[in-house]
């Protein structure tokens, strides 16, 4: 389901993905995640990065969504980064979104 929900489709009207709808009816995503299916963070996480089919000159474009991993649905500081810091998962805290995130807080 999180596969389904973070693939960007389109029509010819819009494009639709689903990360707005998951953090706003699911908040805490992240923490049950940490909690009660760890295995399944790193495939949310992979969820939030867009990465072009196209390479230009050997590069290919990347697009990362992390509005909802800095910021809550009421413009304060979102607690995931803690929530994943206290997970205590090497290999998530590796994972390129979570370096972005906590690159550009600290």
């Amino acid at each position: 389901i999180i596969v389904d929900l973070l693939t960007i489709r389109a029509d010819r009207d819009r494009y639709y993905y689903g990360v707005d709808i998951l953090f706003e009816r699911h908040p805490d995503v992240i923490k049950r995640l940490c909690l009660d299916a760890p295995g399944l963070l790193y495939t949310l996480l992979d969820g939030l990065i867009w990465r072009s089919r196209v390479t230009e000159n050997g590069q290919r474009r990347v697009n990362y969504y992390i509005r909802h991993l800095l910021q809550d649905m009421h413009g304060g500081f979102a607690k995931n980064t803690e929530w994943i810091t206290d997970s205590g998962d090497p290999k998530v805290m590796c994972h390129p979104i979570v370096s972005m995130v906590t690159d550009l807080v600290w």
